[in-house]
């Protein structure tokens, strides 16, 4: 199974470097460029599914990007982006210090009051991906958000601590990895 993960395109909220967690806003005009960029350079892929988080920008990429019909899509909870609490919507500069250093060193920070904590994240990355191993696809794309890619990456790559914090994931960023053994390999970046 080749298993391609993308995170979503550009939203006003990215430009503006304001905190967007669990925040529903679609993609701003450079945001579906970027999706369509993308499609132009995977050129005719097939996708077997499609798996997104279920906020609009990320079902948005996934689209343009398989081609699928947003109906075709399949909505999975567990790989929506991590929950900022009272940090959503805020400017990255005006966060406070625990957040700041959480998102930013977070094996050495601990997620502040109202954040999600990484361990929360790993859990759901962990059911996710029980649950799509046992499915037969040769080629599935699953579009989510940059603070769960990180544990997606941590899963996939098998990193000693659950996640790969840096370096942070790029709107419409896809990363492409091959079962090999039972484990994965990454075969390819596309940026």
């Amino acid at each position: 199974m080749k298993i391609w993960v993308t995170r979503h395109g550009q939203t006003e909220l990215n430009a503006r470097k304001l905190m967007q967690g669990r925040i529903d806003i679609p993609l701003n005009e450079t945001g579906k460029k970027q999706a369509l960029s993308v499609r132009d350079k995977i050129g005719a892929v097939k996708f077997d599914a499609v798996y997104s988080s279920p906020l609009c920008r990320a079902v948005e990429t996934a689209s343009v990007i398989s081609g699928f019909d947003a109906s075709k899509i399949i909505i999975d909870e567990r790989i929506i982006e991590a929950d900022f609490g009272i940090y959503d919507n805020k400017p990255y500069a005006a966060v406070g210090l625990p957040m700041t250093l959480y998102w930013t060193v977070p094996e050495l920070f601990p997620a502040p009051e109202t954040a999600e904590t990484i361990d929360s994240m790993k859990i759901r990355v962990n059911s996710f991906f029980a649950d799509l191993e046992q499915k037969d696809y040769q080629n599935v794309l699953i579009a989510c958000h940059g603070g769960i890619i990180r544990v997606i990456r941590g899963y996939l790559e098998n990193a000693k601590r659950g996640y790969i914090w840096r370096p942070r994931p790029k709107n419409c960023e896809v990363r492409v990895y091959q079962s090999v053994d039972g484990g994965y390999e990454l075969i390819e970046d596309i940026l």
